[in-house]
């Protein structure tokens, strides 16, 4: 397996290339050269094998010839020994029919562990094979952080630096963060938006000197190995559900892109899914840009769902390639201009591509809370404001006599992640697990800096130089 960008003037690289690199050279994102397929009776396999071993027979080729299937399943096994739940990724119906992916039984509670508890076991073993070392910078809008600080803690030969904004994520959210007393564990809180974290993270690998220097790696999903490991629980899930004998249709909360991008690389696999449904909350360019062909930057606005707080999504970029016919020049042009002027207008072609492959919708605060309380009241669950936003959206926006194929709507975080909103939804407070609970009486660790580019270089050079 190689390796290009999506600009199309960056070194082609095999896996552990792009593992350690993340963002490319030329400003963009590493897809593979061609996908690997997935057959019918690959699927009819799948059925019978623990979660783990279908992981590591779906990534295989993606990493291969980087690592070969003896090196890659103990670290499968191992990253995923650490859910909570047998199935890894459980597979729930509501009353109203739909099903719930649950992807919150992993150390975090959160859809972000399932493929940053690999891509740490990922980093340490590359590292080590190359007697190397990194230092990963990453931001997050909530989950991320804590999903990766608890996947890289006291690995050798990584320090990790994690943004988030100030003020801008949960208690919780961020006391997962800023509560890990580890020697290689580095948080800070931007003033500033999610956006401005990001885009401070991209500035940092655009420096490229800077970026040799501190050998400078990617843990978002800028890195292709976290949507690579995505892609499992889209194949799993359809397993469960009746594939490869019927097609399967997903709702996904997004912000970043990357977790629905995952479920369009799967399709292109060959795995049986109809509609792959974007949801957003109020923060919806996504949407916006579905139903205008314009994707265009307005400002940030909080919300009860913070990890979809985003109006630049990265691995978006992801998509414009393949529906722009893999030419990376335009793109490189095209993605220029939308920094630049805060917009971009898609060509007929590449519209008619995304809403052929793709339907959108968002979902107002209200809406997201009134959903949360059906759910509570139909079938006596709690559910997250991201999975609100979900459920909401596959609901309301569904086609006359419903979807055609069985709806799996994405549940990305444990609802006790965001207990304030759901206890205003319900008038009940989620039970908290005893890692969250444990949280409260725990030292925090962080430091906060202004949204300036020096001043994050010069803290990034002092925690690498240590």
């Amino acid at each position: 397996m190689r390796y290009i960008s999506t600009r199309g003037d960056a070194p082609t690289l095999d896996f552990g290339g792009v593992l350690l690199e993340g963002l490319a050279a030329d400003g963009g994102l590493y897809v593979p050269d061609e996908l690997p397929t997935i057959s019918a009776n690959d699927l009819r396999d799948f059925a019978e094998l623990e979660y783990h071993e279908v992981a590591t027979r779906v990534l295989a080729p993606f990493v291969a010839p980087s690592l070969g299937p003896d090196d890659l399943a103990p670290l499968v096994e191992g990253a995923y020994s650490t859910f909570a739940h047998s199935d890894v990724v459980p597979v729930s119906t509501l009353t109203a029919g739909e099903h719930l992916v649950e992807l919150f039984w992993g150390p975090t509670l959160s859809f972000k562990d399932v493929a940053l508890q690999l891509l740490g076991r990922l980093f340490e073993h590359e590292l080590d094979r190359r007697g190397s070392f990194m230092t990963v910078v990453g931001a997050t809008s909530g989950d991320t952080g804590s999903a990766a600080i608890e996947a890289c803690r006291d690995r050798a030969g990584i320090e990790l630096v994690m943004l988030h904004p100030a003020g801008r994520v949960t208690e919780i959210q961020r006391r997962q963060m800023t509560t890990v007393d580890s020697p290689n564990i580095h948080n800070v809180a931007i003033d500033g938006t999610f956006d401005d974290c990001q885009d401070l993270v991209k500035s940092l690998f655009a420096d490229r000197p800077f970026r040799q220097q501190i050998r400078l790696g990617a843990v978002n999903s800028i890195n292709w190995a976290r949507v690579a490991a995505q892609t499992v629980y889209y194949v799993t899930t359809a397993v469960r559900l009746g594939a490869p004998e019927r097609a399967v249709s997903f709702c996904v909360p997004t912000g970043n892109f990357g977790n629905v991008l995952a479920g369009d690389v799967a399709r292109r696999m060959g795995l049986p899914i109809d509609r792959l449904v974007v949801a957003t909350n109020h923060n919806d360019i996504l949407a916006r840009t579905h139903r205008t062909g314009e994707m265009a930057i307005t400002e940030v606005r909080p919300s009860t769902s913070p990890a979809m707080d985003i109006q630049v999504s990265s691995n978006f970029e992801r998509l414009l390639f393949e529906l722009n016919g893999r030419r990376g020049a335009p793109l490189a042009a095209d993605m220029a201009r939308f920094r630049t002027e805060d917009s971009l207008a898609l060509t007929p072609e590449v519209l008619e591509g995304l809403r052929a492959g793709f339907d959108a919708g968002s979902a107002t605060e209200g809406e997201v809370s009134a959903t949360i309380a059906a759910v509570n009241e139909a079938d006596e669950r709690l559910i997250d404001p991201h999975t609100g936003v979900a459920l909401t959206v596959a609901r309301r926006d569904a086609p006359t006599g419903g979807w055609t194929t069985p709806m799996a709507v994405m549940s990305t975080a444990h609802p006790a992640k965001f207990g304030e909103a759901v206890l205003e939804a319900t008038g009940q407070r989620p039970d908290l697990p005893p890692a969250l609970a444990a949280l409260a009486d725990r030292e925090e660790h962080l430091t906060a800096l202004p949204n300036d580019l020096a001043t994050l270089r010069d803290f990034v050079t002092a925690c690498c130089t240590r």
